[in-house]
């Protein structure tokens, strides 16, 4: 019996990832082999424990499933350890938390606000909640907090700005120089030694320059803390040689399999041996988080979908994919610069560009921005910027990246359309602003919203976005 309703749901979702362009930088696209894998027949199995330590039988092909996968990910990464059954990267965040911290001890992350993640210590988060947070941040925020701490708070205000460039209309250039790098290291390291965080979180959700492990290394060595390093957004790049890898400067690795390693949605856990020599009992700590910490059975669908990801990713023809994500970035934020946008680290070293709309429009503009670029056949985010004036909920900036149009084969040319396309959107809503009443932003977006889908110019930029992506079909 088929769920006619259900299928088309997913007609209707698969048109819609045909004739738009996906720039959120942590979607991708799957092959057909690894959804192939999230179909298959090991859906239907259960296998609590880990191989040949299951509590259940007929495990012998999934065991051989586990153990494949695990192989792949020492050897594309170089770790002596790997757990592959995380349901998803924020399980196996908490997990790895779970592993090296008791409840109640201290560890320190980049603050959601400043481009870091929920898991990193986050007050909403399990990782804030059951432990004691502190929350560093970038040169050009003020949003580096540190739970019930007035001494860490007289930190914040010590940390550099950058200077604020003044406002700009969309489409005058800009031709500044990439800033080299968005943390201050010697601010960090006072919070570090002023806390004495047990563990440190370096890893980001929206910072668009390279991560530099070793000057974090150094902070966590001097206050003898576990450095964790979170890479879900840049595991395909570093797979494919186009960032440095953080395996030789930390503890302990998590990521996400899809992103830019274009695998499922999966996470996993690797232990390093600089983490073995620090406690040699550290995958047997991280084994029991996961298993029975935090999860039951692990979904070995899931399982032999990572291991084919992990195959995919270690062929020659991988690195070449890593390495034009970056360059499709690089182009796309030059000619984002070239229109006037203000980008934060002013470009990109990664997948990711980070539009600082403050600038160039009014604050609290982009759910406006992600809206209509929606409807111009643009998928993007709305994003926290440094020194956010106005919420999360409104907040000034987007988030975008290349991962995914690079797996369609989009190059250098389609990126300067795609540019293009995003700056003569983004001038059109720059008469609009959030208004001042919280109580008319619901109805006045909602208007905003059906006079967009009425607009010509967003009407032919989206004709114009169909007819360029008809010649490069998804997976």
């Amino acid at each position: 019996m088929k769920d006619k309703k259900i299928l088309e749901l997913i007609a209707q979702e698969e048109k819609r990832q045909k004739q738009g362009i996906e720039l959120i930088p942590s979607e991708n696209y799957a092959s057909t082999a690894v959804r192939n894998c999230l179909s298959s027949v090991l859906t239907n199995k259960y296998s609590e424990g880990y191989p040949k330590k299951r509590y259940y039988g007929g495990n012998d092909v999934v065991d051989d499933v586990e153990i494949l996968a695990q192989e792949r990910a020492k050897k594309l990464f170089g770790v002596p350890f790997v757990n592959v059954q995380p349901y998803s990267g924020s399980p196996a965040n908490l997990a790895v938390v779970m592993a090296l911290l008791k409840p109640g001890e201290t560890l320190m992350g980049q603050a959601l606000v400043a481009g870091g993640h929920l898991t990193h210590g986050h007050k909403v988060s399990a990782t804030g909640i059951f432990f004691k947070s502190v929350q560093y941040g970038l040169k050009k925020t003020t949003n580096v907090i540190a739970n019930d701490s007035e001494v860490i708070s007289s930190h914040l205000k010590q940390l550099t700005r950058l200077p604020r460039r003044p406002d700009t209309a969309v489409g005058t250039p800009r031709n500044d120089s990439l800033v080299a790098d968005l943390f201050d290291y010697n601010e960090i390291r006072k919070l570090a030694k002023e806390c004495r965080p047990k563990m440190i979180w370096v890893g980001t959700t929206a910072y668009p320059l390279q991560l530099h492990y070793e000057k974090w290394a150094k902070i966590a060595d001097e206050v003898d803390a576990y450095l964790v390093a979170d890479m879900a957004h840049i595991a395909g790049l570093v797979a494919g040689g186009a960032h440095p890898s953080p395996v030789p400067h930390v503890h302990v690795v998590t990521t996400t399999t899809h992103k830019t390693l274009r695998g499922p949605r999966g996470a996993m856990i690797m232990v390093t041996d600089k983490g073995l020599k620090k406690n040699p009992e550290l995958f047997d700590k991280i084994n029991k988080a996961v298993f029975p910490g935090l999860q039951g059975g692990p979904h070995d669908n899931q399982t032999a979908a990572i291991a084919t990801a992990l195959y995919e990713a270690s062929q020659p023809e991988f690195k070449k994919y890593a390495h034009q994500i970056v360059k499709n970035a690089k182009i796309l934020a030059a000619e984002l610069k070239s229109g006037g946008l203000t980008l934060v680290g002013n470009g990109t070293e990664t997948h990711l560009i980070l539009v600082d709309l403050s600038k160039s429009h009014e604050p609290g503009m982009g759910v406006f921005a992600e809206k209509a670029l929606d409807l111009a056949g643009l998928t993007l985010n709305k994003n926290t910027v440094p020194d956010e004036p106005v919420s999360p909920f409104y907040p000034s900036g987007i988030r975008l990246g290349t991962p995914a149009a690079t797996t369609r084969g989009m190059k250098e040319k389609d990126m300067k359309f795609i540019g293009r396309v995003m700056i003569e959107v983004l001038n059109l809503i720059k008469p609009y602003s959030l208004p001042q009443d919280k109580e008319k932003r619901g109805e006045y977006i909602k208007s905003f919203v059906n006079e967009m889908k009425e607009n010509k110019s967003i009407k032919k930029l989206h004709t114009e976005v169909i007819n360029l992506v008809i010649k490069f079909p998804i997976p």
